[in-house]
């Protein structure tokens, strides 16, 4: 048997509150650990110490003190006192109620005017293709264009 699960039983064994099968099977383990038999052994001194201290009696008022403070406790409140209407969480509520009816009523304002939609309507197909225009990267990767010699010659007669 192990000495830490040992230690969990020593305040019981020393008290008398364990089974009968753990009482021997901790005697068992005693006769063979000695640090566990003097850990016991410290806990009996101790525990013979606390027996010779004298038991003080509480004074008669003790139990009507301790229930007058109990009774001034405040009681606690249920989770539901939380949801009871306060003037402020009643007015920040109506406030925004009241803004959102309000947005939520305004006719929805248009920023183009009728020329700017026709013109975009008349340059849809552009703008249906604009990431496709806008990326180049396909033309990147084309060969740049060989010029031919007769071409250097045409121009160069141009030129004169």
């Amino acid at each position: 048997m192990s000495c830490s699960r040992m230690e969990n039983k020593i305040l019981g064994y020393v008290d008398g509150h364990l089974k009968e099968s753990e009482r021997l099977e901790m005697e068992k383990h005693l006769a063979a650990c000695a640090a566990c038999n003097l850990r016991v052994n410290e806990f009996r001194a101790v525990t013979g110490l606390l027996d010779e201290l004298p038991v003080i009696e509480p004074s008669e008022a003790f139990d009507l003190r301790v229930r007058a403070r109990v009774a001034a406790e405040p009681a606690k409140q249920s989770w539901w006192a939380w949801f009871a209407p306060s003037p402020r969480v009643v007015f920040a509520a109506s406030m925004l109620l009241l803004a959102t009816v309000w947005l939520g009523s305004r006719p929805p304002e248009s920023s183009l005017s009728a020329a700017d939609i026709d013109k975009i309507n008349q340059n849809m197909q552009v703008l249906e293709n604009y990431d496709v225009i806008s990326d180049f990267a396909p033309l990147s990767e084309l060969p740049q264009p060989v010029q031919n010699d007769d071409d250097s010659d045409a121009n160069q007669t141009q030129k004169m």
